[in-house]
């Protein structure tokens, strides 16, 4: 069998469509049928070689989306064919199968534990959780709960556990930054101050709940976040080093914490004067917002069934895997805030 993909064959160039061989099962592998894939600064940084050396090119890509399970390998248990579910690179239960090899014109082609830039994706059944049968969730709406909707939520509501009237700053207005700010205002934060150089993305925070506004092409954040408070938390989702360090500038003395979940360019390290930590503030790490998906990506889901996460900003532009670098341009331009492959366009 085979199906449509979109390959990595070499870093800074665009990624080919091609039709890639689907291999046998494995143990523990699931054949999904994929409906939407998000597309991720983590795909950017691989395609602009921001991640340092490449050694499976070529290589398939992607890592959230949602689908329908076509046929089950040996072993799985955790679903049956024409089950819905959720695509994620966050482990959760189930066998733990890390590579796949296909098969494209003799040449073999790299894939790991999940891809979702493909029409048809083998993945490990750990990197799938099965949406409810009496679920009323999209299945445009279950692709951003692969990585954007868990990574951001999870960043506040896992990690930095704030109380209810803490403020909160997050830097970055991107996917993850917006579903951050969204879960700063559902645990009650105030205020909830959207850092961005977008002014366009800024508008959208406040969309999700954001309070107070910054313009960090603009203005110094540093000091225009101490006009309005004394910052208790900072999340940068950005992925800027120089954003990193003016969250930990930001938070206040003897408490502050700040969340660090963006990726930085390979190579760029973080120079930080240590005196931060006399001053009593903490700096936090997270994997993806910490999310146990089992559990976590069912709270999720009735979220946004129950319309406490409104996700028609991250769905109303969708593409087609033809289109997959167009969408990844956009991404990168900042005039989108999470391109949505859809599958069944041509």
């Amino acid at each position: 069998m085979k199906t449509k993909a979109a390959v990595l064959t070499k870093i800074r160039e665009d990624l080919e469509i091609v039709e890639i061989e689907i291999p046998s099962l494995k143990p523990g592998q699931v054949l999904i049928d994929i409906a939407y894939s998000g597309v991720c600064h983590t795909q950017l940084l691989e395609t602009r070689g921001h991640r340092g050396e490449d050694k499976f090119i070529p290589h398939c890509l992607g890592h959230e989306g949602s689908g329908i399970v076509e046929e089950t390998g040996p072993q799985v248990k955790k679903v049956k064919k024409g089950d819905k579910v959720i695509l994620s690179w966050m482990k959760s239960s189930g066998l733990d199968v890390p590579n796949t090899v296909y098969s494209w014109g003799g040449k073999k082609v790299s894939s790991g534990a999940i891809i979702t830039f493909s029409k048809k994706a083998i993945v490990s059944e750990n990197r799938i959780v099965k949406i409810p049968a009496d679920s009323k969730i999209s299945m445009e709406e279950a692709a951003l709960l692969g990585c954007a909707l868990p990574t951001g939520f999870g960043a506040v509501t896992n990690v930095a556990k704030p109380k209810k009237g803490n403020s909160i700053a997050v830097f970055g207005s991107g996917g993850i930054g917006l579903f951050a700010v969204c879960a700063a205002k559902i645990m009650g934060c105030s205020p909830i101050i959207a850092v961005d150089i977008n002014e366009k993305k800024l508008e959208t925070a406040k969309f999700f709940g954001a309070t107070h506004f910054i313009n960090a092409s603009k203005e110094d954040p540093v000091q225009e976040i101490s006009k309005i408070c004394a910052l208790d938390f900072a999340v940068e989702c950005s992925g800027s080093t120089k954003a990193m360090l003016q969250c930990i500038q930001s938070v206040r003395n003897q408490g502050g914490t700040v969340v660090i979940v963006g990726n930085a360019k390979f190579g760029e390290t973080l120079c930080l004067d240590p005196k931060q930590f006399n001053l009593g503030k903490k700096i936090l790490g997270t994997w993806g917002g910490d999310n146990d998906p089992d559990t976590d990506f069912v709270k999720y889901i009735k979220m946004v069934e129950s319309n406490k996460v409104n996700l028609e900003p991250f769905i109303s532009k969708k593409y087609s895997l033809e289109e997959v670098n167009i969408a990844l341009q956009d991404l990168e331009s900042g005039s989108v805030n999470r391109p949505l492959i859809d599958m069944g366009l041509r």
